[in-house]
This record gives C-alpha cells, structure tokens and sequence, in this order.
C-alpha cells in the first residue's frame, strides 16, 4: 500500500474489521455531536478520540464487536452515531480453558531474512548484549542502602577509569528475609534474581553484596564456582562500614576491568534477545503502535531473533486466538497451564482480571479487558508461537515466545530481563517516562498528537498509521531498523538520555512471614 494524502479536519474513524458494528474516532481530541462522516454516519454525542461510536443501532444484549471478536454485549439499546463508552457494555466470560483449539491455525513460517546485523558484546557463553554493564547483585533488602552508597563510589571514581563501560547498575529489591524461602512458589524470585545476574548485558561479570544472616543465602545467586563473587556485610573481617565499602568497590574495580576489555562487533540480528511490552495502553494501540511492533516482531523471528511478548491478564481474554498459533499441542498445553496458574492466583486474593483495567486505559477508550487483551496481542505478530517460559524462566530457544508475566510494567520488565532480553520494545497511548539501566527501552507512540507533545520522551512514533501517513508495513520495517541501531549503539532511546530508570520489582507470589 502506498501513502495515502491527509485530510486531518475532515471527521474520521478506524473500523478494524467488515464484522465490527463499532469504530474509533481518529481525530485528536473527539469529534462534537452532529459531526458526520464520509460515509454519512453522524454522531449523536461528542465522542472523544480513540472511543468507540456505533456504525449501526446495536439491540440490549446485542454482541458488541471489535477486532471481528465479541468485547462485550450492549447493557441498553444503542443507537448508531451513539458514544459506546464503558458503561454501554457488558463484560463477557474469559474463554473457558478446557475447550480451547490448540494449533489447528499454525502459521506458515515466513521466509528468513538474511544480510541484518546489529554491533554487540560478544560475551564467552554465546550470548550477546546490547550494552556493557556491571550490575551487582543483592540477596536481601537490608543491604540496599549499603549497595548504592559503594555505587555512587565507583561511579565517581572508577568508572572514569573504564570509558568502555557504560554503567554500574544495582540489582536491588524487596526480598531475601522475612519470607517462605521454602514455598513452592519462592522458585519464582530467587529463579529471577539467578538469571538476572547472568543477564547478557551484564557481560558475565557476576557480583552480589549480601548481609550474611537472611534466609536467601548469596551463593544461591552465583553460578557454581564463584564463591569469591560475594560480599557479606556481616564478615567478622570487616571493621566498620567504611571497610565494607571499600570491598565492594574493591571488587567491582577487578570486574570493570574485564568489562572494559569488550568491545562492540558485527553480530548476527539472530543474536538479538528482545521483549515486548505496552503500559499505559489506549484504543489506539491495537490499531498502530501494536500492529507495527508486530510486523517488527516477524521481521526479527524471520532474522532468527528471540522475541517475548508477556502480560498474563493482557492476553487471557484472547488466549483462544494464540493456542491456535502454538507450534504444537505442548507449546498449546504450556499457554493454558500459565493462564490457569494466573487465574487460581487472582482468585486466592480475591480478584478477577477486570481489576487490570486502569483509568487512563478507559480515558483512552478501551472500556475493558476484553478490548485491551485483543489490541495487545497484536504485538506478537503472525509468527508461530514457538515456546512458553514461567515467570523468570531465562529463554533458550529462538522464535515467538511468550513469558509469562503479571501485566505490571516494572515486574514484567524485570521478569523479561531475567528471561535475557537485552532490548525492550514499549508500546504507550497514554505516555509513560518508563526505563531500564539494564537494557534500551524503545517507546513507541500510539497517537501522533501524544508523539508530539512527548517529543523528547517518546522514540518512534505509529500514530502516523492512523492518519495516512505510512502504512503498518512501513512503520514496521522503520522499527525493525531503529531496533538495529539502537542495539548497535547508534541511536540512544530517551530513557537513556535523560538517566530514567525504574527500580526493579520482584514478583513473588509465595507468602511472606
């Protein structure tokens, strides 16, 4: 499809599917009452942008449909013209998990997509990173204070000593004492922490401060072998706490060493390790920033890549639509155990995936988490999902996986992070300044007037899908590129320019004593 010329008074919507009885308002900031559109549609009510209106009068208890799929049913008579807010709409049951078809629909690979590099730190596993970090380890809560008073240390003495070197990051958190190490569900914490510390941007250079008393023991955070990796604050050796600190700055002068010894080189775009993500999600972001992440995201599978797309709640009420796109009848089975696993955890405290909706999602027209589950999948593109990881699990194979994560931008960026992403795509409607000190977050825009208003915030904008100006194809080979230069080092993502980083966040389910 080629560019299509840009009307931008005249009254538009976007109707995603021949099914669809609603449509969403294109132009910035609604369209008034009386407002009529090409086809002679005329609206009977503002209806502010990204919210739906009626194409045609929708009977009480009539299925409303978006996306070609049911997003709920019409709790009063709707009339054509008519602003379908939220509260127009009845709410329907999540699919049922014992029915689902599981790959009857695998996509046919698409061809490979040879010739892409990108320039990356070769690291001595294989692995290969996109920037070059210490990240130092904690195995409890208490030391925390300890860790960064050592790091504003290294970074005003050391790191000026190690130019090849982009940082010094702290791997801090709100666990190792006070809990059930022992429960069944603690596997998911202490697995995170593990395969963060090996997280490949890290370099290998493994480190943990720990205080010598807590219940998450510090060598459980170390590969076999590394004893000599771990400062314990409780070592009868130490006198003070300025001898404390000069240990662990000891100790990270001899592994930014090492670190500064790697350099950038030309690196297969197989090697890449990159996740995907949305926060702050509006009605748009199924229409432009999604689709065009998800032709991003077969580029890459096509290149060999590893993708993960996540956010439990943000994908049950379509699950059906990805069990058919499962490689096989395990991959299949591994999607409905993570979505009943989420379910039985919602239900034991006390809530239902309703409760994922934000008021800046329903502000930006999505009117519930049916709507939102079908514009985030879209994310994942056309690719075969080729493999399933429980929270924190480290990715091991190539393809379209699916990590399974609570759909918080913070637990999901540090879950996908222990998976071995070492870039995260995130799609944003409503903007977010949301960052990682480990990896380069890329935020894309779903509307051009928020890209605008952001500009300095936001990295690429897909808002110019809704109004003409490019095409999903375009904007989504434009994205694969940035991806490349922004893995490379060439281009900086905002969050990194600015230094704004969100503090990692744990997910533990298991209960704390």
């Amino acid at each position: 499809m080629g560019k299509r010329e840009i009307v931008t008074e005249q009254p538009r919507y976007i109707k995603l599917n021949e099914r669809d009885n609603v449509a969403i308002v294109v132009n910035d900031f609604g369209l008034p009452a009386g407002s009529r559109f090409a086809c002679g549609l005329e609206l009977r009510a503002f209806v502010p942008q990204g919210h739906k209106t009626a194409l045609v009068d929708i009977a009480e208890g009539a299925p409303i449909l978006r996306y070609g799929e049911v997003i709920g049913y019409a709790a009063s008579p709707i009339l054509a013209g008519d602003w379908v807010d939220e509260a127009r709409i009845q709410m329907p049951d999540a699919p049922a998990l014992d029915t689902l078809e599981i790959a009857t629909a695998v996509p046919e690979p698409l061809p490979p997509l040879e010739g892409y590099t990108f320039e990356g730190y070769r690291n001595p596993d294989g692995s290969v990173g996109t920037k070059n970090i210490l990240g130092i380890s904690t195995s409890v809560q208490c030391v925390k204070g300890t860790l960064e008073y050592a790091i504003k240390r290294i970074r005003n003495e050391l790191l000026p000593k190690y130019p090849n070197v982009h940082d010094v990051v702290p791997v801090t958190h709100a666990y190792g004492c006070g809990v059930a190490i022992s429960a069944p569900d603690a596997v998911v914490p202490i697995r995170t922490l593990q395969n963060i510390a090996l997280n490949p941007n890290f370099g290998g250079e493994v480190m943990v401060v720990g205080l010598g008393c807590e219940k998450l023991a510090p060598e459980r955070l170390v590969p076999e072998g590394l004893g000599d990796a771990i400062v314990r604050m409780q070592d009868e050796a130490f006198d003070g706490f300025g001898a404390i600190v000069d240990r662990i700055v000891t100790m990270a002068d001899t592994r930014l060493a090492v670190l500064n010894r790697r350099r950038r080189e030309s690196c297969p775009a197989s090697d890449l390790v990159i996740g995907l993500q949305c926060g702050g999600s509006d009605a748009f972001s199924g229409v432009t920033a999604n689709p065009a992440v998800g032709f991003a995201a077969d580029l890459l599978v096509r290149a060999g890549a590893t993708v993960m797309f996540s956010e439990v709640t943000e994908v049950r009420d379509a699950i059906q639509l990805l069990t058919r796109r499962a490689v096989n009848e395990d991959v299949g089975r591994a999607l409905i155990r993570e979505m009943a696993w989420y379910d039985s955890y919602l239900a034991r405290g006390g809530a239902d995936r309703s409760a994922n909706t934000t008021p800046g999602n329903k502000k930006g027209g999505l009117a519930n988490i049916v709507e939102k589950s079908l514009g985030s999948i879209v994310k994942s593109g056309s690719s075969p999902i080729a493999g399933v990881l429980a929270p924190g699990e480290k990715a091991r194979q190539k393809g379209m996986l699916f990590a399974a994560t609570p759909a918080s931008d913070f637990i999901c960026g540090t879950l996908q992070l222990a998976s071995g992403m070492t870039l995260q795509v995130f799609t944003t409607g409503r903007g977010t300044p949301y960052g990682l000190a480990a990896a380069p977050v890329i935020k894309v825009a779903t509307r051009s007037e928020l890209a605008r208003r952001w500009k300095d915030l936001i990295d690429f904008d897909a808002g110019r899908i809704a109004t003409g100006e490019m095409t999903i194809e375009e904007a989504g080979w434009e994205l694969f590129r940035l991806i490349l230069d922004v893995a490379s080092g060439r281009t900086k993502v905002w969050a990194d320019h600015w230094g704004i980083h969100n503090d990692l966040t744990l997910f533990n389910p298991a209960p704390v004593t």
